[in-house]
């Protein structure tokens, strides 16, 4: 190995996966909201899904999260994410569109309110 280069895992991605390259659900997006589903046993599962439950423990990420911090390509997320859906141990959720959000002069006028009768 070339000194000053990262070691890369031994494991290929399509092992990982299983030899899949698309997940079992393909609505997934880089912005699709993972959480991890409680109490989820984690036993039984790869190394990969383990990991990736346990991350999502900790609150509520985007698949493009997810991925750069199992530092593992988006495509092998989606596979992964796929079978931990249909296996109940994560659930996902497109974010909130933009045109559902509340408008910042409303946020505004509301701590506003807030601050005067406090």
């Amino acid at each position: 190995m070339m000194p000053g280069r990262r070691e890369r895992g031994l494991v290929r991605p399509y092992v990982v996966t299983d030899g899949r390259a698309h997940p079992t659900r393909n609505t997934f997006d880089l912005v699709t909201l993972v959480i991890a589903v409680e109490p989820s046993s984690v036993v039984g599962l790869s190394p990969e899904k383990h990991r990736l439950v346990e991350l999502c423990r900790g609150g509520v990420l985007s698949v493009a999260e997810v991925a750069g911090r199992l530092a593992l390509p988006i495509s092998i997320v989606k596979v992964l994410l796929g079978d931990l859906v249909d296996s109940g141990h994560v659930a996902t959720r497109a974010p909130i569109p933009p045109a559902q959000l509340p408008e910042a002069k409303l946020l505004r006028e509301v701590l506003d309110g807030l601050r005067a009768h406090f």
